[in-house]
């Protein structure tokens, strides 16, 4: 119901866009956003953004990274820019009510992979 892509590796400074299709009846009525957990770390949010298209993003990419849907494809997107090594992680989709979001309940698409090089 969640795909995600468009990780991979990058010097610091650099960008990467993230996609994750969803299927239409979980893009139309819920919140989507993006975590991502490092190793040793806990998962973290990074960024929602509502059926409405409000958007939060975490203190730690504000400035640097913008989530975007598009309501025609029932995907939406991470745009990453000036990315540091301390961005390196698996970033996940995630969808569901404002509480499931915050909670971890919501549906989740399958990790992907950004590297961040020093």
């Amino acid at each position: 119901q969640l795909q995600a892509s468009g990780g991979g590796l990058v010097q610091a400074g650099g960008s990467l866009r993230l996609s994750c299709a969803a299927s239409g009846s979980i893009f139309s009525i819920n919140v989507m956003g993006w975590y991502r957990q490092a190793p040793g770390k806990e998962r973290e949010l990074v960024a929602t953004i509502t059926s409405g298209g409000i958007t939060n993003y975490a203190d730690s990419v504000k400035g640097r990274f913008t989530i975007s849907r598009d309501n025609v494809k029932n995907t939406i997107y991470l745009q990453m820019n000036s990315l540091r090594p301390e961005d390196t992680a698996v970033y996940y989709c995630t969808a569901g009510s404002p509480l499931r979001i915050a909670t971890m309940r919501g549906s989740w698409g399958q990790g992907t992979q950004v590297t961040v090089s020093s």
